[in-house]
This record gives C-alpha cells, sequence and structure tokens, in this order.
C-alpha cells in the first residue's frame, strides 16, 4: 500500500520532534558532567588530591637485635652498639649528585663512597632510603640537622651496630659481619626479605656466619601509609620481632688472650681441649686482626697490609691451616701396631742412624743413631727408623684407620670457617688422586709424620685428647644456645686396647720427664702435676744426599719460608688428665725448643686459670719466665695463680 503525502509529512514532523528532545537530553547531560567536572576538579580538589594520596597502606620490615656472644664465663665477646647513620631516599632529593656535593662540604664523605651511593640509588626503588654513611657522630649529625633545609632527602637514623670488645683476641673465632652481597644471595635457595634491606648485615666469618640463623632473629613489621608513588605519609601500627639467639662458647677469654699473647711475634697456632667433655677452652690463631675494622669499613691499605703480610693473618691456622704432624704421627703408628699385633710391647729394633730399603736410605734425626729401641724409648728419644720398621710390617691401611680413629683425617663439626679434614693417605687414595702405586717408601715416610700425612692443630689437639681420655671425645665450641646446653659428644670409650694406651702414654711421659726425653726442656715440677707430651719437626724441604754429606743447613741459617715446623702436643695432669694442648709454629725450627715452651705456659694457663706459679717451672728457667710473662701484653692483667681453680 502506497503512502500518502499527508502521511509522510506527518512522519517527518515525529522524527523532527524525537530528535530535538534526544539532542536536548544530550545536551543537558553533558552540562551536567561538565558542571560536575569543574566541581570535582576546582572546588573539590584539595579533597581529592588527598584521597589519592592516601590510597596504599605499605608493609615494612624492621631489622631484629642480633643475638650477642660470651665466653664461658659470661664475658661478652660480640653485642650491637648505637649507631647513627645517614640516609638518602631519591625522590625527596630533587638532584641526588648536588645534595651528596653539599654535604661532602658539611661533614668528611670520600667522592668514591658518594660514586657508590648513588649507584645504589640507581639499583633501587625511588622511595627506598639507601644508606650514605654509617657510625656517623653526633657533631656530624648536628651539622646535618642544622642544614636539612639545603640537604633535601637526607636524615639522621638510630640502629644498631655490631661492635667486638676484645677485638683480635677472637677474631678467627666470632669472625664478624658485613653487608649482604650478592654473592651471599646467591648462596641461597629462598633468602629471607630480612637479607634484600639495603646494607643489612649478616655474618661472614667464623661463628659469626655459621650461626647467622640463630643469631639474626626474626624481622618485625610496621604497617605505613604511603602515596602512591611510596612516599611515607605515617606509621600505622608496629610489632617488634624477636631478637636473635644469644650463643655462649666453651672457650675462656682470659686464657683466650693469654695465647694470643703468648703465640705474639709468631706464625703460629694452639689449640686447648678440655679431656673430659671435648670443650675447646682456646683456640688462638697469630697473628691475628681486628675485625670491628671490617664491620666499619676496612680502607683499602689495611686491608692490602693483611694480605701481603707473610704470616696470614687472615688465616685461621687452628682449624683451616694443616701441616705435616711429624714425629707427633708417631702415637698413631705405635698404636697401628700394636693393635694388629705386629709387635709386643718390650719388642726392640736396632737403629743405626738410617734404615736400607730398596737400595735407599731412610735416615734417623739422630746420625749416630739410637742403639736398641722400644717402644717407650722409640717416643721418649723419638726414634724414627724404629717407625721405619713398623711401617713395613703394618702397612699404611692400618695406620690410616688408626689415624682416623684418633680425629686425624677428619672434618670435624665446628662452627669455624674453613674446618680442613686434613689428610691420611692410603693405597687407594694415591691410586684414585696420583694415579700411581703405593710403594714402601711411602709408607715410610707416612710413619714419623711425613710425606703425604696432613693435619691440623685442632686435629692434633683432638689426637691428644683421645689418648689422654681413652674416649672418643669431640670437639665442643658452643656451650649454649639461647640457654639450652649443646650436647657433649663422643664419651664412649675408643676401640682400643687399655694396655697399648697405656705404654704410649709412658712413652709421652717419658718425654717429658725422663733424662733422654726430647721434651725434658719443658717439663713442670709442680707437686701433683705431670705433664706427658711428643714433641715433632716436620721438614718443608727436601735434604739431598750431598747437604746430609757436608751437614745439614741449620735452621737459623735459612731464609724463614724454608724452615721447618715446630709442633708439640700434650696434656696433664698424667694422673687424671684435664687439659690437653697442640701447638704448631710455622717455620719454628724444633718443636722441642719452638713450640713445647709455647705449649706447657697456655697448658699450665689453663689448669690455674692465670698465670701459671713460677714453682710450677724449674728453678733455673723461673727467671727467664718471670721476664716473659712481665714482658707478655695481656689485656686483663692476671696475677700469679695461688691455686688450681679449675682442676
Amino acid at each position: 500500500m502506497r503512502r500518502t503525502p499527508a502521511d509522510t509529512e506527518k512522519s517527518q514532523r515525529k522524527i523532527t520532534r524525537r530528535g530535538l528532545l534526544l539532542g536536548g537530553a544530550q545536551i543537558a547531560m553533558g552540562a551536567v558532567l561538565v558542571g560536575r567536572m569543574r566541581y570535582m576538579q576546582v572546588d573539590q580538589a584539595d579533597e581529592y588530591r588527598m584521597l589519592a594520596e592516601e590510597n596504599r597502606v605499605s608493609i615494612r620490615l624492621i631489622p631484629p637485635a642480633r643475638g650477642f656472644i660470651f665466653d664461658r664465663k659470661g664475658v661478652l665477646l660480640a653485642g650491637n652498639e648505637q649507631n647513627y647513620s645517614l640516609v638518602i631516599v631519591r625522590e625527596q632529593a630533587d638532584d641526588p649528585e648536588a645534595v651528596l656535593d653539599r654535604l661532602a662540604k658539611l661533614i668528611w664523605f670520600p667522592k668514591e663512597e658518594r660514586q657508590k651511593v648513588l649507584e645504589e640509588m640507581r639499583r633501587r626503588s625511588s622511595f627506598v632510603p639507601v644508606t650514605i654513611a654509617e657510625r656517623v657522630s653526633w657533631e656530624d649529625i648536628s651539622e646535618v640537622a642544622i642544614n636539612a633545609p639545603a640537604l633535601p632527602g637526607i636524615s639522621p637514623e638510630m640502629g644498631l651496630s655490631r661492635i667486638y670488645p676484645l677485638g683480635s683476641d677472637f677474631a678467627h673465632i666470632v669472625g664478624y659481619v658485613g653487608p649482604v652481597s650478592d654473592y651471599d644471595l646467591s648462596l641461597l635457595e629462598n633468602p629471607d626479605p630480612l637479607l634484600q634491606i639495603p646494607r643489612f648485615q649478616i655474618g661472614k666469618t667464623g661463628v659469626e656466619n655459621k650461626l647467622e640463623v640463630e643469631l639474626r632473629g626474626s624481622a618485625g613489621t610496621k604497617r605505613i601509609e604511603v602515596n602512591a608513588v611510596g612516599r611515607v605519609m605515617r606509621e600505622l601500627s608496629r610489632e617488634e620481632g624477636d631478637a636473635g639467639a644469644n650463643v655462649q662458647l666453651t672457650v675462656d677469654h682470659a686464657l683466650q688472650n693469654f695465647a694470643e699473647a703468648r703465640l705474639s711475634g709468631e706464625s703460629a697456632a694452639a689449640v686447648v681441649m678440655d679431656t673430659r667433655n671435648g670443650d675447646i677452652l682456646a683456640i688462638a690463631s697469630a697473628p691475628s686482626y681486628d675485625p670491628n675494622k671490617f664491620v666499619r669499613g676496612i680502607s683499602s691499605r689495611d686491608y692490602n697490609a693483611l694480605l701481603e703480610d707473610p704470616y696470614r693473618p687472615l688465616a685461621n691456622k687452628t682449624a683451616q691451616g694443616t701441616y705435616p704432624p711429624g714425629s707427633t704421627f708417631k702415637m698413631v703408628t705405635a698404636l697401628a701396631a700394636l693393635e694388629a699385633g705386629v709387635i709386643t710391647p718390650g719388642e726392640t729394633v736396632t737403629c743405626r742412624g738410617y734404615l736400607e730399603v730398596s737400595n735407599r736410605r731412610f735416615h734417623c734425626w739422630s746420625r749416630g743413631g739410637h742403639g736398641r729401641v722400644d717402644l717407650v724409648k722409640s717416643l721418649r728419644e723419638s726414634c724414627d727408623v724404629y717407625y721405619y720398621d713398623l711401617a713395613m710390617r703394618v702397612g699404611i691401611d692400618n695406620i690410616a684407620a688408626m689415624a682416623k680413629k684418633l680425629g686425624l683425617g677428619i672434618r670435624h663439626d665446628l662452627p669455624l670457617s674453613a674446618v680442613a679434614e686434613g689428610l691420611i693417605p692410603t693405597k687407594a687414595w694415591k691410586q684414585e688422586v696420583r694415579g700411581a702405586e703405593w710403594v714402601i717408601g711411602d709408607s715410610i715416610n707416612a710413619s714419623i709424620g711425613q710425606g703425604f700425612v696432613l693435619a691440623s692443630p685442632l686435629q692434633l689437639a683432638v689426637m691428644s685428647a683421645r689418648i689422654a681420655s681413652g674416649n672418643a671425645i669431640s670437639p665442643r665450641l658452643v656451650r649454649s644456645i639461647d640457654g639450652v646446653e649443646q650436647p657433649v659428644l663422643g664419651v664412649e670409650p675408643l676401640d682400643i686396647e687399655p694396655d697399648h694406651l697405656n705404654m704410649v702414654r709412658q712413652g709421652m711421659y717419658e718425654v717429658m720427664n725422663a733424662p733422654r726425653g726430647t721434651g725434658g726442656g719443658s717439663r713442670v715440677v709442680a707437686e701433683g702435676i705431670h705433664m706427658a707430651g711428643k714433641t715433632g719437626t716436620s721438614q718443608v724441604r727436601n735434604i739431598t744426599a750431598a747437604e746430609r754429606a757436608r751437614g745439614v743447613f741449620r735452621n737459623e741459617d735459612l731464609p724463614w719460608e724454608r724452615r721447618d715446623h715446630a709442633l708439640f702436643v700434650s696434656y696433664a695432669p698424667t694422673e687424671a688428665p684435664e687439659v690437653a694442648v697442640s701447638v704448631v709454629v710455622e717455620h719454628g725450627g724444633g718443636g722441642s725448643t719452638a713450640a713445647a715452651p709455647i705449649a706447657r705456659d697456655i697448658l699450665l694457663a689453663a689448669l690455674y686459670d692465670g698465670i701459671p706459679p713460677l714453682d710450677a717451672y724449674p728453678s733455673s728457667q723461673r727467671g727467664t719466665i718471670r721476664s716473659r710473662f712481665e714482658a707478655m701484653e695481656l689485656r686483663e692483667p692476671l696475677a700469679p695463680s695461688e691455686g688450681r681453680s679449675r682442676a
């Protein structure tokens, strides 16, 4: 049906009317929106700006207080002190580089440190505080506060920093802390979020490192109100974390100081163990260093001086250093032969000054020989030929098994850096590592602690303690953690025939107390205290046949680094052993002259819990001993002991 002109006109009028209505509605709506926008952006601008800024709550970590470390008597070895620091927030500093330049005009702030701060700021979010300097003096803090308007973004903070009150005495035991590095983080599978805090400090060496988790504690939290770009507006709430656990060690601070002072001037190590429970009473490595310098930031000059020192002050020689044990190893060979049944205690060997095997001569230290030698005499006079003979009969594998039983060739579980395993060779070891067959000469060298054999002063102290006690004593360095006593290990008897141990003990007793004993010059004459021991001298160079023919060079005629190492192991009292001591003096020459006198002084200081009384020494030596003690630089002036308080 066709539309009429009237119908068409009527329809057009309807469309026009609807369009006008719709357009008017749109214009009205637009006007309302424009008005609302003007109201919100102009009239209500301040209110909505505040709402925009107050749009997020952030949770931040609060570093916990690090746990304390004490000695066995409760003396503080590692603690915390108040520390003022300066931090900078990049987003508040406008031009950080210019701000740091202005700061450098007010306080001492090296250019290289400024560069480090700028690099760290570039790595961090703009609102994260970056530490500029720590241990800032109150005077410098005041300077910064007075000039605050010229230093936007810089503010002072107060926190805790590690301090080691006894300095170098415990550097190799306690260790030190330092800022978390990328390398530290790479070692952890799931690092604690605390470690992400700029310049947060963790243990780097020693107990600080090995007990890091216990000492660190757990973080607290604070809820803060921040704006959209992370600027802190206010703190809403705070929940403090848990401080780290307090750790008590077995060491005695006074004995440790005495041992360090007694080793002064040497490149040496000494370990003192309680033979009854394995407690380490002192473990001294000389020379030492001040760990506080590492916490505060050691200078390149000081650090290079430590690295270049031939006495290696950074190395912990007690547990990390390994040395040929020399004649201190002879007790191992003797016990291996006795236990294997290849000798009897009274059986003798003739020493003519050498033993010839396969057209090669293995020399005794005594060029003229010792004549007929039994086990006790072999220890007393340290006859090498006797042990060459035993080695050929007992074999290296039996010797190695006995060495392990006495604590050598074992990495003892102590919270110290780089505890060495040492080396007790076997036939299988040489084939695997050296790709060569074991030969009889290897056994002969090993029988007197030379050749491939290596042991640490710690292991030698364990060996002495086990021989003295007859028990499988294990060393213990941590006495308690947060008051919880740590277990004593190795109180069970050694699997060694008691009569065989007694024969070796008799030989060690005669080393110190018989007329021809090699350690007689360091004997103890105090009533009720007899000392047993064994001297040792280990070569660090080969002696040629030509040198033997014209006469072996004396140690004092050689450069320091080519001289023999001096060793000594001991325990006392022989009647009821309480303390075992090992001493190694690098390139010290003879064990009887360099190591034994040091070990005697330290052993007596341990027994008397102070400066040993002069009447413990032979009368002919008392003047020298008095002068030595007066010259020692002790941290605490200790009066001569009137009686034994530790015994």
